[in-house]
């Protein structure tokens, strides 16, 4: 393998020595009640830290923005104390991590919310089913957020971020994807507003302008990434013309000069999604100019490529990443990667279990 993959760069502030991030992966292993962060979660990313960067799994916000069974959070000093215990072991590792920070939409439940409905751009109800703790169930129909409400979110988002500089984290990434709270306003499908969040595509980034804003104003835009998934349905969040909404989103992230960009782009054959619409990552790459990160289902050779070409500047690996945890050394030494067993049962499960008992190429080889 060329050893474009091996290169350091910079993402921002942040300085890493190779370009095989680990993506974000909801993993369930917090501690409830609370979803505090616990030395479980600390092991199982002190194993990953040699990705050049690891995204932490989504993290939620608040209590609004959080509808995952044992999922973590980011507003209580409990967790916050649970994270440290997090980000020391990365560092202690030599190691790096980001935080993702999430506010899910109308994809939570409201049992997670007392009974009351969840917020979205728009009064819209997803299809399918929701993870509870009692288990699934139907998603229900989310009330939009007022005019009137959408600064007191933006300044969640930033109490997030100052929360998790505190935590230890070396930056944060908004997650933008996958059918989520920004997602949501920045669509078509979800965002049916006819204030000044909705209707033209300069409006319904709006939105994802305020929240990076906020971010850039509470810990700098060195600091700060963000996801997207600019191509296909996802969690029955869709746009008829991805070029036009994400091309704008991508303006916003040029224009206030974020660390980088990070794109989730199913294809024809995705293994978790799969969607014909043409990836966007090209058109993206015209306009952001920061540094690009590709993501969905790659393996060694062709992010290598991908990136050796100069299509992107790094990629995420999400999957691989679970069964295993020195990723990086497989790839630099063109091993076999192991595979995932119990799947997907092993990945949302409580104990240690599909999470880390996965051995490195050095126990395997013992």
């Amino acid at each position: 393998m060329n050893d474009s993959l091996f290169q350091p760069i910079k993402l921002g502030a942040i300085e890493i020595p190779n370009r095989i991030l680990m993506a974000p992966l909801t993993r369930g292993r917090a501690t409830l009640p609370g979803s505090v962060p616990n030395e479980m979660m600390a092991t199982y990313y002190r194993q990953r830290a040699g990705a050049g960067l690891i995204l932490s799994e989504a993290t939620g916000i608040t209590r609004e923005g959080l509808g995952w069974p044992a999922a973590p959070g980011i507003w209580s000093e409990e967790q916050v104390e649970g994270w440290k215990m997090v980000t020391d072991a990365v560092h202690d590792a030599g190691g790096r991590i980001a935080l993702q920070m999430w506010h899910m939409g109308r994809l939570v439940h409201p049992d997670f919310l007392g009974g009351e409905p969840p917020v979205s751009a728009s009064a819209t109800c997803a299809p399918g089913h929701a993870h509870t703790p009692t288990g699934r169930q139907d998603y229900q129909p989310a009330r939009a957020l007022g005019t009137d409400e959408v600064a007191r979110v933006v300044a969640d988002y930033a109490k997030a971020a100052a929360n998790a500089m505190e935590a230890g984290f070396d930056g944060v990434q908004l997650h933008g994807a996958n059918g989520y709270l920004v997602d949501q306003f920045l669509r078509r499908s979800t965002n049916l507003r006819d204030d000044k969040y909705g209707g033209s595509t300069e409006n319904r980034t709006h939105f994802l302008r305020e929240v990076l804003g906020a971010l850039i104003g509470e810990i700098g835009a060195d600091r700060v990434g963000l996801r997207l998934s600019p191509n296909g349905e996802t969690q029955g969040c869709d746009d008829l013309s991805p070029a036009d909404t994400f091309g704008a989103a991508a303006g916003v992230a040029e224009e206030l000069g974020i660390a980088y960009l990070e794109l989730r782009q199913p294809g024809v054959d995705g293994t978790f999604g799969q969607t014909g619409v043409p990836k966007q990552g090209p058109m993206i790459r015209d306009i952001f100019t920061g540094p690009l990160i590709f993501n969905s289902d790659y393996a060694g050779k062709d992010a290598d490529r991908d990136v050796r070409l100069g299509r992107c500047d790094a990629i995420s690996f999400g999957r691989p990443y679970i069964s295993n945890p020195d990723l990086d050394v497989r790839l630099e030494k063109g091993a076999d990667l192991a595979e995932n067993v119990n799947v997907p049962q092993s990945w949302y499960l409580p104990g240690p279990a599909g999470y880390i008992d996965y051995p490195t190429l050095n126990e395997e080889a013992a």
